[in-house]
């Protein structure tokens, strides 16, 4: 048994009275520890569950990615006008509404806007579909790639994914734990602000409870991020709703301050009903009529997301512009040709693989 990591778990785990925060050193170490099997499996546990009823701090979550910063992978820089935009979404995906990041990155990347992504397999708790399987729906398979492949993917076509079972396999026993208790532990909340690129980055994180944001502000102020979006979206995504208000906060010149920003999707002239998710395959066949540049709901997402990125990216002056542009690239074809373009990368850097038919060229023979 580690003494060291008995005492950050007697630390959180006494109580409401007597229990205390971590600092961010100390947050670090207990990440470490879990991370590499220093802690015992008991420790680990207790450890979860304490955390998960004490509520990380900011300053916490500083830590935590400090740890992952020190143990996890990281894409490096590529050249680019713009920071690269990473999209933190929840490792345990969606079950109740459709989801439309994979089109927004394509759609970011048709602009020249660079992204970012990462996620893993199915996770508890909820076991929602993850980005990976949409993407392989769409004829992307991240999950054979090591890190170097990928960099060269995202070098060549401004997308990039880091596939945690692949890229960082110190956090696959964790998940193991956060099945077995049950909960989210506080690294469920930690990886929507993680940053797994060394260059210059725009953090884009959803959530779903406001103190969430309060904490997501505390540790990328501590941590020197400026440049940052935090989203009050579609099961704590980065997509934004269209059945409500989009609450967005936006990082300000006063790193203390946030920029509040409400959106009304019926302002822009979309209806206010969300796109619920029914089968991967149901919701790959929509996405494939949202790359033919058909009408239908996910394209009506599609665009007040894409809108909304190309404007919060620089890349178009305001939301109405960025609607338009959005649904240019949709109907020019230029959005499928970037998933093609992404298809032939992902299979020429993978020798071990048979190219396969791209999902663009099933689209254009439909």
């Amino acid at each position: 048994m580690s003494n060291e990591f008995r005492k950050l778990l007697q630390k959180v785990g006494s109580g409401n009275h007597t229990g205390e925060n971590l600092t961010r050193a100390e947050a670090a170490t207990a990440i470490k520890m879990m991370l590499l099997g220093e802690a015992t499996p008991a420790q680990i546990g207790a450890f979860l569950i304490a955390h998960r009823i004490k509520r990380p701090t900011g300053e916490e979550l500083a830590g935590m990615l400090d740890a992952y910063d020190e143990l996890g992978p990281k894409l490096q820089p590529i050249t680019s006008a713009r920071p690269a935009i990473v999209l933190g979404l929840p490792y345990d995906g969606r079950t109740r509404t459709a989801p439309i990041a994979p089109i927004t990155a394509l759609i970011l990347a048709a602009s020249g806007q660079p992204v970012v992504m990462h996620g893993g397999d199915r996770l508890p708790t909820k076991y929602g579909l993850p980005l990976i399987d949409i993407w392989q729906g769409l004829g992307i398979d991240w999950t054979t790639l090591p890190l170097t492949k990928t960099q060269q993917v995202f070098e060549q076509t401004g997308i990039g994914f880091v596939y945690t079972p692949q890229h960082f396999p110190l956090t696959n026993s964790i998940w193991e734990y956060r099945d077995q208790l049950g909960k989210r532990p506080p690294l469920a909340t930690m990886e929507l602000i993680w940053c797994p690129y060394a260059g210059d980055a725009h953090i884009i994180a959803g959530f779903v409870h406001p103190p969430t944001e309060a904490m997501f502000q505390v540790a990328l102020a501590l941590r020197g991020v400026t440049k940052f979006t935090l989203v009050k979206g579609l099961e704590g995504s980065c997509d934004l709703p269209r059945d409500r208000t989009a609450i967005i906060g936006l990082s300000s010149s006063a790193p203390q301050e946030l920029e509040r920003l409400h959106l009304v999707p019926r302002e822009y002239g979309f209806t206010t009903k969300n796109v619920p998710l029914g089968t991967n395959e149901e919701l790959v066949a929509d996405m494939q009529q949202v790359l033919l540049g058909n009408p239908g709901e996910l394209m009506e997402t599609a665009l007040w997301n894409g809108g909304f990125y190309l404007w919060r990216s620089g890349i178009c002056p305001d939301m109405r512009s960025g609607i338009a542009k959005a649904s240019e690239l949709l109907t020019s074809g230029t959005v499928a040709s970037k998933l093609q373009e992404l298809s032939q990368a992902v299979n020429l850097v993978d020798q071990n693989i048979l190219p396969k038919k791209a999902i663009v060229t099933q689209i254009f023979s439909l």
